[in-house]
């Protein structure tokens, strides 16, 4: 029975001050890189250790995703919502302030664990507020748009800001939005009792979080020590060990951090599958361009954020005009496996670049394509990611689409810049001849054709894995 008029337009308020929320999350991932030049030179800190303030946000973020969810499903999510959002701008605000390195780290890493809270918390309140088909599609759709354009529009804002005032504005504006997002919930969310009392499985969240930590760190030491080096195989292989123990713990636990019936299906599954391998394609456009713009076209960080926004309005559009109006009608897979192979089209195109390429005819294309594929995407995995599953469970099944995402992105910066750092080492040793920018150009181009690949492989995937039907076709 359609609901009331008073108690529709409540929910769509909602909705706008979860994917606020949601937007922060998303644009913090990347509005602190395009001004780490500056945070460099401000706190004094060597090339080596720059990584951390990125490093230090995505390893906690990742390895803590899950727990995150079980926190949601048991203390309600209009709590946890809060919460994250109230320790996140804490965070920021401590970050903003940092007079050194280390506790812009630590600052960073707060920022990480609150927003492993927030992020399946928002995915979650989606989920259980909009069961309808047709409502839940365009639910999506906007969540999705953000979700795959938020990395975008942190780049825009953090060179906008740098530009403007300086790098400490990149991490106060968080302050900012959540606290409209926190008094805007305040008011539009419906009180949601949670599951009861946290029975923690404390094996699987240590065995989950030293999986991931050490794989992304292990891919992180990658970019300085190379693939074959002890360190970098020990740290992996320790990932492999530990992710396997923790599916043997979940499925002996009586309470697992991630009931594995909740990945075991083969639409969910291949979704979440899917999610990280699209991310590490638009991460690896992040990463090229961004360094592309301002190394090799000498853009300043305002114009270089500026430049990515062709790819924000493609991913928008991609989410909103066209995927939520199929996503009722055609099979999740129908919409994933040909985004997904746009996507790859778009960085197979930047494959070509040069030193002399043009913005408009070289950069424009890929960006146009590589965001639309995305975007059409995204919102195909957050819904069926999250469909046909308990109320008591939405918030870990949230969780695990999202700790897709973070472990893709984090593991898929870390190839592609360890991939474009050799191929330009080798293009210099072998032509010592040609100018610099013409090795630095071959590295990125190269790292764009293996993301292609990423991409493609995806598509194939998503044809394969995910079989569920059109969302009207299903049961609410």
């Amino acid at each position: 029975m359609p609901a009331p008029s008073a108690e529709r337009d409540r929910r769509w308020t909602a909705l706008g001050f979860i994917a606020l929320a949601q937007l922060m999350v998303a644009l913090d991932a990347t509005v602190v890189s395009i001004a780490l030049p500056s945070v460099q030179r401000a706190l004094h800190f060597s090339d080596a250790q720059r990584q951390w303030v990125i490093t230090a946000y995505t390893l906690p973020f990742a390895g803590l995703l899950l727990l995150g969810g079980r926190i949601a499903d048991s203390i309600g999510r209009k709590r946890a919502f809060l919460i994250g959002l109230t320790g996140f701008a804490l965070a920021s605000a401590a970050g903003g302030a940092a007079p050194d390195l280390a506790t812009l780290a630590l600052a960073r890493a707060a920022q990480g664990a609150f927003a492993a809270l927030l992020s399946p918390t928002a995915l979650s309140l989606l989920a259980v507020t909009f069961t309808e088909p047709r409502e839940r599609a365009k639910a999506f759709a906007i969540y999705g748009g953000i979700a795959g354009s938020g990395g975008a529009v942190g780049l825009v804002l953090g060179g906008a800001l740098t530009f403007a005032g300086n790098w400490r504005w990149c991490l106060y504006v968080n302050v900012a939005i959540a606290l409209v997002a926190i008094a805007g919930a305040r008011r539009t969310l419906a009180d949601m009792p949670g599951s009861g009392p946290l029975r923690a499985d404390v094996p699987g969240v240590l065995l989950v979080t030293l999986g991931m930590v050490s794989a992304i760190y292990g891919c992180t030491r990658a970019v300085a020590l190379g693939w074959g080096s002890a360190t970098v195989l020990a740290l992996l292989g320790a990932a492999v060990v530990l992710l396997a123990l923790f599916v043997v713990q979940e499925a002996r636990s009586a309470t697992p951090l991630l009931p594995l019936h909740i990945v075991a299906d083969r639409t969910r599954g291949g979704a979440a599958l899917c999610a990280a391998l699209a991310i590490v394609g638009m991460f690896g456009l992040f990463l090229l361009l961004t360094y592309y713009f301002q190394v090799v076209l000498h853009y300043s960080p305002l114009r270089a954020g500026l430049a990515f926004l062709p790819m924000t309005a493609a991913s928008l559009f991609g989410s909103t005009a066209l995927a939520t109006r199929l996503l009722p009608h055609v099979q999740p897979r129908a919409i994933m496996a040909p985004g997904l192979l746009v996507a790859a089209c778009g960085m197979a195109l930047l494959t070509r670049i040069d030193a002399d390429s043009r913005y408009l005819t070289d950069i424009l294309p890929a960006e146009i394509a590589v965001g639309f594929g995305i975007g059409c995407t995204m919102i195909t995995v957050f819904s069926v990611g999250t469909q046909r599953v308990a109320p008591r469970e939405a918030g870990v099944a949230s969780a695990s689409i999202n700790a897709a995402q973070q472990f893709g992105g984090s593991m898929g910066t870390a190839l592609l810049n360890t991939i474009a750092a050799s191929a330009s080492a080798g293009y210099a040793a072998t032509r010592a001849a040609e100018p610099r920018l013409a090795a630095l150009v071959h590295g990125y181009a190269t790292a764009a054709g293996w993301a292609a690949g990423i991409l493609t492989v995806a598509a194939a995937l998503a044809a394969l894995l995910v079989t569920g039907r059109a969302s009207s076709a299903r049961q609410t």
